[in-house]
């Protein structure tokens, strides 16, 4: 099988996972597609396990389980933290529950799920997002007339230039996380056909898990820079 029939499967395959037909507007317009079932899979896991890990907290006497989560969100926050700035710490939040979703979302793939990051316009939604909040955090810093200002510098001849980069960063994001992870599928789907079952079992450990955590790190911390410059 070549990489093109490879990807053409992998991209023109069936979509919809749950078909609704009201009786009207178009056809097709109102079903649930598998990236949006396997999101809100994601997003009840992560719920769940969330609820589960802060159960029974305490200040004093705290168990094991909470020492080693409250370690990793510190590590995870100050990973994160290091390219806002310090007037960008606020933002930290959101930007590891993105992380935290994002991750999930590449590695999916290893208990039969598709990744939702496949699908274009679940990484497109993740990246106007991303620069909406680049832009609001610049707004709330800077004040409306500041942002508009900061368009012009360092000179007001590349104002042009300034303003395309609010399409060329979202458009960056989307496109660098949809198509690592599109690769990593494609390439995964490549050595099943041709190699033993155990080598893919292993080769997925890179490709699904680690290439999955790092793309998810990639995108967030490109939005923490973003926003560190947004604020400084």
């Amino acid at each position: 099988m070549e990489i093109g029939e490879v990807v053409q499967e992998l991209l023109n395959g069936e979509k919809t996972a749950i078909p609704i037909n009201p009786g009207f507007g178009p056809e097709g317009f109102f079903d649930i597609s598998k990236s949006v079932v396997v999101s809100w899979i994601v997003m009840a896991f992560l719920m769940i396990f969330t609820l589960i890990m802060t159960a029974g907290l305490r200040t004093h006497n705290i168990s094991k389980r909470q020492l080693i989560i409250e370690t990793a969100v510190v590590k995870l926050q100050d990973l994160i933290g290091s390219g806002l700035g310090e007037h960008g710490r606020e933002y930290v939040s959101w930007l590891l529950t993105v992380l935290l979703y994002l991750g999930v979302c590449n590695i999916s793939g290893l208990f039969g799920f598709t990744p939702p990051t496949m699908d274009l316009n679940v990484t497109a939604a993740l990246a106007i997002t991303s620069i909406v909040l680049v832009q609001v955090a610049s707004i709330r810093k800077k004040g409306g007339i500041g942002w508009l200002k900061s368009f012009a510098k360092p000179m007001a001849v590349i104002a042009p230039m300034n303003i395309m980069e609010l399409a060329i960063k979202p458009l960056s994001l989307c496109m660098r996380l949809f198509g690592n992870i599109l690769a990593a599928t494609v390439i995964m789907e490549m050595l099943k056909t041709i190699i033993p079952v155990f080598v893919p079992a292993l080769l997925s450990i890179y490709f699904d898990l680690f290439d999955g955590l790092l793309q998810a790190y990639v995108f967030v911390f490109l939005t923490s820079l973003y926003i560190g410059e947004a604020v400084e």
